[in-house]
């Protein structure tokens, strides 16, 4: 158990955290929320030994095992999958001790250092460790790859892997899905909803929280609030809250121009003096409730520039990609005004080179791409953040793109991307990333473009500006591109998807479930296949046939937890509809609906209601674990 005693912390000026007092229960899976700069990733380096807390006390377990996904890593020269392995200290260890043994011919010593190795599961270690790798987009000739050649991105996915690999009680996450595709969104979901420790993940990604999670913390003001449930069921419990929370004030404030008007007209009078010092005591006992802020800070749009044309852009039996062979051939696409289309795929199969393609930044290896007359694009990528001025503040970029608007327009502008006062003269040196992405939007939506094409514009931006995004979009009149491994953003504004695999840009016909099953199929196919081949050249090694079986018995293993919840809530399915039909048969008597029985029937329809809510979200959740549980059985 983790325990947060009347704990305080403080960075700078910053007070992040303030008498707090929180406790989570082994083997939770919790999702830690709030605003960025809210003091999320401060606690995670509290937890992990690297901050000291102002005050209070913070309690964890002596004996568990700690892993966390590290921001950034060296160019090492060291392998990628060897970098990986590293996670596993135990392993590392044990090899050491191995290696020491038989360099100082201690032969009795061996015997007991390969049982603990075995143990252990030491000899699949490099089997395991390149499966992590390949479930978040490693190709198989990338793992032996120096760490020192991949991108930064590539290397965060390394640190997660390596996380991945660590034999932990308490696994802490800081936004694993921000590098990720959405391929690897899904693999890392599944890894994570069978991890058996205890679980902290700071994430924006709301579809990934509600998949994962069971448990909500709120970082807001300095507090820390835990909700039970996902991240949509602390929505709705936070949004009853808020209205409770409203509802007091205003009485509260109603109370406070009582008492203020009482003491100002007896004050002065020596017969209401103590009632009025009465009042005043009141006053200053009374703890203040804050107004509750249920909008969001941020009210951005996207409009459209009014000249169009049909179509925006096409491209005819263009070749894509760097040179030849063309990484995807023979696309034909027609863009036409108010089209809203989401691109699926795999890692590195080309939506990327796509976008670049029919922005004009990359050249077509083969083929035509038109313009149509009155084309504006609106393009947004994650190096685009890194082209910004750094020098320049958010106020002056405005400025270059409009000369001759005035500055208090300007502002105005900028504050609905949560640019207000002093922030909007800051140089960009000092901005965060989620504040570099928020200008890189706003410069993008001052040029009111009418086709708009975003490559993962969610990376660095929270829940509140990703819930402002997901507006803007939907009220966006333009056509629209977009690349997105946040599945919320997908679903609630695209109309179409196209899935870029294989070489080709194709029509996918079902929604981002079907995605995933697809999904799913190909790669047990693709496992399948790879099976089939190593039986081809040798069939199957004593090493191999090992491996199969752990694997099988994991697999077991990872069903038996599902199993078991479904079994349980298909027995409280039972027992809710019992419970209904025995509240439906005492509302058939006819003598609950006469006048002194009003109050009897008035608690039967609550009780009702209460259990046909109960019944229809416990039916949800039975029909998703069902679901699930057939997915992994057809990966069998």
């Amino acid at each position: 158990m983790i325990e947060l005693i009347e704990l305080s912390l403080q960075r700078g000026k910053s007070q992040l955290l303030q008498q707090v007092d929180l406790r989570l229960h082994a083997g939770h899976k919790v999702g830690l929320i709030g605003a960025n700069g809210s003091g999320k990733s401060s606690l995670f380096q509290l937890l992990l030994g690297g901050l000291e807390a102002d005050g209070g006390e913070l309690k964890i377990p002596s004996q568990w095992r700690l892993a966390h996904m590290a921001q950034e890593v060296a160019a090492l020269s060291r392998p990628a999958v060897e970098y990986v392995l590293d996670g596993d200290l135990e392993l590392r260890s044990l090899q050491q001790q191995l290696a020491d043994a038989e360099s100082q011919g201690k032969a009795h010593d061996l015997g007991e250092l390969h049982a603990r190795l075995a143990a252990i599961d030491g000899y699949s270690a490099d089997s395991r460790a390149r499966q992590l790798m390949h479930g978040l987009g490693f190709s198989e000739s990338e793992v032996e790859k120096p760490v020192s050649q991949f991108s930064g991105g590539w290397r965060i996915r390394l640190n997660l892997a390596q996380a991945l690999m660590s034999r932990s009680d308490l696994l802490l996450l800081d936004e694993p899905t921000n590098h990720l595709d959405l391929d690897a969104t899904l693999w890392l979901e599944q890894w994570l909803k069978a991890y058996e420790g205890t679980l902290l993940l700071i994430s924006h990604d709301r579809d990934f929280l509600d998949r994962v999670v069971g448990h909500i913390v709120h970082l807001h003001q300095a507090k820390l609030n835990l909700y039970k449930g996902n991240y949509s069921a602390f929505e709705k419990i936070r949004a009853e809250r808020l209205a409770q929370q409203q509802s007091a004030y205003e009485k509260q404030q109603q109370r406070i121009t009582q008492i203020e008007g009482f003491v100002r007209r007896f004050k002065a009078k020596a017969s209401k003096a103590k009632q009025a010092q009465s009042r005043i005591k009141e006053l200053e006992r009374m703890e203040l409730i804050a107004p509750a802020h249920v909008d969001s800070p941020f009210s951005f749009s996207f409009d459209s520039f009014d000249k169009l044309s049909s179509p925006l852009l096409a491209l005819e039996k263009a070749e894509l990609g760097y040179g030849d062979p063309a990484l995807i051939t023979n696309c034909s696409l027609s863009l036409q005004p108010e089209m809203r289309i989401g691109l699926l795929g795999a890692n590195g199969t080309g939506k990327s080179t796509l976008i670049k393609s029919l922005v004009g930044d990359l050249p077509l290896c083969g083929g035509v791409r038109r313009e149509g007359e009155n084309l504006r694009i609106g393009y947004f990528a994650q190096h685009q953040l890194e082209a910004l001025d750094l020098e320049a503040s958010a106020l002056l970029h405005l400025q270059r793109l409009a000369p001759t608007e005035s500055e208090q327009r300007v502002r105005d502008y900028l504050g609905s991307f949560g640019f207000r006062g002093d922030d909007c003269l800051e140089p960009v040196r000092l901005f965060s990333g989620g504040e570099k992405a928020r200008l890189a939007l706003a410069l993008i939506a001052w040029q009111k473009p009418n086709l708009l094409l975003m490559d993962e514009p969610t990376n660095h931006l929270d829940l509140e500006v990703r819930h402002a995004l997901t507006l803007a979009l939907q009220g966006y009149p333009g056509a629209l591109i977009l690349v997105s491994h946040d599945r919320h953003l997908l679903r609630n504004c695209v109309d179409e998807f196209l899935l870029v695999s294989d070489g080709k840009v194709e029509p996918f016909d079902g929604d981002l479930n079907d995605y995933a099953r697809w999904l799913a199929e190909r790669n047990s196919a693709a496992d399948a296949q790879l099976a089939e081949a190593k039986q081809a050249v040798g069939g199957e090694s004593a090493q191999d046939r090992k491996e199969r079986k752990r694997q099988q018995a994991a697999r077991r293993q990872q069903l038996a937890p599902l199993r078991k919840q479904v079994a349980k809530l298909e027995a409280e399915m039972e027992q809710l509809e019992s419970q209904l039909q025995q509240i439906n048969d005492q509302l058939a008597d006819s003598a609950l609906y006469e006048e002194d029985a009003k109050e009897q029937l008035k608690q039967l329809l609550q009780q009702q209601a209460q259990l046909q809510q109960r019944s229809e979200t416990t039916e949800e959740q039975w029909l998703s674990g069902q679901e699930e549980l057939e997915q992994l059985l057809e990966q069998e």
